[in-house]
């Protein structure tokens, strides 16, 4: 335990902007096919090194099947909440759960050139002490580490609801789950909060057997998967509104609540809208009363194309759709990333007016269609996915495998790992950097990106900027 609090927690997003410069960056690798086990790749990010763009440590761990995907830290800046009981841990630990195990490890990378396991918690401790399964979004929160689950109790996940529970970020223990009134929260995905404000937001995916072996045609064009976001009274643990963004907006995903807890304005990422194949996303905000609405502010139209060029599953519409699969704010609140990882595009929106979003950049890379390759010339497999943002706003990382069983249906074939990044002007122009290209070990794809003292989508805050 240290004697003062970690020098990585910043009372304030604008703090945290003006923080040291990342020089690693963490990276998951996952064998799609169990073949081999998954990993954690540590990334050089300096460009004044001379292994910059190259992993310079990874961590192999002993158990084959896990299918690492998201991430997150034992401890960040929440912990400098007045409600915290670890204002003095320290960020050194990644909690990686595997979504297809419910195995969790526990890595030490306080010196990331000797990154280690310190723990693993087998998924039999995670059953019995939670009843949930398929650990999914890492918090740091400032009472311990909240773990999101896409899956209840029973073999293929459906025996109850998916949940929350929560971890000591210190032993690692389970503490138990989250919940006391879940109101109409029958699926799960994302979660994220307002610390002062004491309200949490969370949004539904799909149960285990409507995403472990791939997208279900059916269950998609019956608009089966989840449309709803929740909104929950943080400290009471208790669902308090539910908004339907409507039934066709199917699979909503990433919560990105602004960074400045002044703000009551956030933004949820939809995959498609099965009336017209669009990708959308909703601004949520919460009125004077206390309760929340959410808006349509974003649409991503599909792009058309040959039906030969298009796998199985898209033939029969004769377009490619966005497919939003993921989305990032910067800390300032200024802009918004969206992944279009069926189109092969990065989006950045100016959302300084979360009402009135501004299309203010775009990179091109990769895509069902397009298969764009990077400025090196090098192939970009599959499209952008999962993307983090710099504290300090100047560089937007991304990597290119959303789920193996979702990777081989859209994008047939293996299409090898890619991690890349752009650079943000200070007049927000934003185009990928040509020197930076991450080679990964074959057989292996990549998923979240984390950064070295706290990223975009790490943070959360209990002070304003000023």
């Amino acid at each position: 335990m240290n004697v003062r609090p970690d020098k990585s927690f910043y009372p304030s997003p604008k703090d945290a902007m003006e923080a040291p410069v990342e020089k690693v960056a963490f990276t998951l690798m996952l064998s799609p096919d169990f073949s081999q086990p998954d990993g954690l790749a540590i990334v050089d990010v300096d460009p004044t090194s001379k292994t910059y763009g190259e992993i310079v440590h990874q961590v192999i761990v002993p158990n084959k099947g896990d299918e690492f995907h998201h991430f997150g830290w034992n401890a960040c800046s929440a912990s400098l909440s007045p409600l915290s009981g670890h204002a003095f841990v320290e960020r050194r630990y990644l909690i990686v759960p595997g979504i297809r195990s419910s195995r969790i490890y526990v890595f030490d990378v306080k010196e990331p050139l000797k990154a280690k396991i310190h723990k693993i918690i087998e998924p039999e401790e995670v059953f019995e002490k939670t009843g949930y399964s398929r650990p999914h979004t890492i918090h740091c929160g400032p009472e311990g580490i909240y773990v999101s689950t896409l899956g209840g109790g029973g073999e293929d996940g459906t025996d109850g609801p998916p949940g929350i529970f929560i971890l000591d970020c210190e032993t690692f223990d389970i503490i138990g789950r989250y919940e006391i009134d879940r109101g109409a929260q029958s699926k799960h995905y994302d979660f994220w909060w307002n610390l002062p404000r004491d309200y949490m937001v969370s949004s539904e995916w799909g149960l285990p057997p409507q995403f472990e072996n791939g997208v279900v045609p059916e269950d998609l064009l019956s608009n089966k998967y989840g449309h709803v976001i929740h909104f929950w009274d943080l400290r009471a643990r208790k669902v308090t509104q539910t908004i339907d963004l409507g039934e066709q907006y199917q699979m909503a995903l990433e919560i990105r609540p602004a960074h400045d807890p002044v703000k009551t304005h956030g933004f949820v990422g939809v995959v498609v809208d099965t009336t017209n194949l669009e990708g959308a996303i909703f601004t949520w905000w919460q009125k004077e009363d206390g309760t929340f609405e959410a808006k349509k502010t974003i649409t991503i139209p599909p792009h058309p194309a040959e039906t030969d060029d298009l796998p199985p599953l898209l033939q029969g519409f004769g377009a490619v759709p966005a497919l939003v699969t993921d989305i990032d704010l910067s800390l300032d609140d200024k802009y918004l990333y969206v992944a279009c990882w069926g189109q092969g595009e990065m989006h950045q929106y100016d959302v300084s007016d979360p009402m009135n979003p501004v299309l203010a950049g775009k990179v091109e890379i990769g895509g069902i269609v397009k298969k764009t390759k990077h400025p090196n010339g090098k192939e970009f497999g599959y499209g952008p996915q999962m993307v983090e943002i710099s504290r300090d706003g100047k560089r937007v990382y991304w990597t290119n495998s959303l789920y193996s069983t979702w990777d081989d249906q859209f994008y047939p074939g293996e299409r090898g790992a890619a991690m890349v990044m752009a650079n943000v002007g200070e007049d927000g122009s934003f185009e990928l950097d040509e020197n930076f290209w991450v080679e990964f070990p074959e057989g292996y794809r990549s998923h979240q990106i984390r950064l070295e003292g706290g990223d975009c989508s790490t943070d959360s805050f209990c002070y304003p900027s000023v």
